[in-house]
C-alpha cells in the first residue's frame, strides 16, 4: 500500500477529488495548510502598506491506495492539479506497513 501526499493549490481541491473518486479512491484526507517553494511568498498592499506574505495557502490530499493503483492515482492527481504556473504543487508516496479499520478490525487492504 502506498500513502500519496499532494500539496495543491486551493481552488483545485474539487477537481482532484472527483478524478480520485472516478478512479475508486474510497476515502481522502484533506488539510488546510501554508508553506512556500519556489514561490517564495509575495507581497500585498494593505492600507497603504506594502507587507510580505511568507506562506501561502495550499490544500494537503492524503489518499492511500493499493500498489496496483498508485501510478494511475499520481496521474490523475497531476492532470488535474496542473496549471502550468509556479506554485502548482508536490505530490509525495511512502510506503504504508499497516492500515488497522478501527470499527470492525479490518487490516490492510481490507481497511482501506
Amino acid at each position: 500500500m502506498k500513502k500519496i501526499e499532494a500539496i495543491i493549490k486551493p481552488f483545485k481541491l474539487d477537481e482532484v477529488r472527483e478524478a480520485l473518486s472516478e478512479l475508486g479512491a474510497s476515502g481522502l484526507t484533506v488539510t488546510e495548510v501554508k508553506g512556500f517553494g519556489r514561490q517564495k511568498g509575495h507581497t500585498e498592499l494593505y492600507r497603504g502598506a506594502e507587507y510580505v506574505v511568507d506562506f501561502l495557502p495550499k490544500i494537503k490530499v492524503e489518499v492511500v491506495v493499493a500498489d496496483a493503483m498508485m501510478d494511475t492515482a499520481v496521474e490523475v492527481i497531476v492532470k488535474a492539479a496542473h496549471t502550468g504556473k509556479i506554485g502548482d504543487g508536490k505530490i509525495f508516496v511512502t510506503s504504508i506497513e499497516q492500515v488497522i479499520r478501527i470499527r470492525t478490525g479490518e487490516t490492510d487492504e481490507g481497511a482501506i
